[in-house]
């Protein structure tokens, strides 16, 4: 990608934005924390941060979500910052909610790159026997959330991509190789709700 963006430096944002790219971890300036950079908290060459709301490098007009769906963003970090910990035992987490016309949308993004181990070979090992050196797990999880005025009805949509790569390597024989790939599945849904649902 970095070699097409070269040779053709005006369809940057279209390729950015069109093709999947392996999350890269920033540290808020404000809080310390790391948090996870995406199409999704980015405007220009700025990145908002989940946990101070403010760009990274500054941005004065940088897009914001409304007061309640900071409240909403800041919630759903607390608690996947919780659940990462739990479920991938480390790794970096980020929720970024934003305004749609007719309702809203909200992004999770996760991250784990198991540290690279090294291998130690001996003479009576398979070839075929590789082990994974090093790997690292991208999930982006997009729910868009469109309501129907005077229908009580929503449209939900949820698009997930996950991106996998492992490095193999077998010392001994000199082996090793680079696995990647990724997956996208999207769902929507039509549902009825009441003015007393919460």
């Amino acid at each position: 990608l970095s070699s097409t963006i070269a040779l053709v430096p005006d369809l940057v944002e279209d390729l950015l934005s069109s093709v999947d790219q392996p999350l890269e971890v920033m540290t808020c300036p404000d809080t310390s924390k790391e948090f996870l950079l995406c199409d999704y908290n980015r405007d220009g060459d700025s990145y908002r941060s989940p946990w101070s709301n403010k760009y990274s490098p500054p941005l004065d007009d940088g897009v914001q979500p409304s007061a309640e769906l900071r409240q909403l963003e800041m919630a759903a970090n607390e608690t996947f910052d919780k659940y990462r910990e739990q479920y991938y035992e480390g790794g970096v987490s980020s929720c970024y909610f934003w305004d749609n016309p007719g309702g809203f949308a909200c992004c999770v993004v996760i991250k784990k790159t198991s540290p690279k181990k090294a291998h130690v070979a001996s003479e009576d090992d398979d070839p075929r026997s590789a082990t994974v050196s090093q790997g690292t797990w991208d999930s982006i999880h997009v729910a868009e959330v469109a309501v129907k005025e005077g229908e009580q009805r929503a449209k939900y949509k949820l698009t997930t991509t996950v991106m996998l790569s492992m490095d193999t390597t077998c010392e001994l024989h000199g082996h090793s190789s680079d696995l990647s790939g990724n997956l996208t599945r999207a769902l929507e849904r039509d549902k009825g709700y009441s003015a007393s649902d919460p």
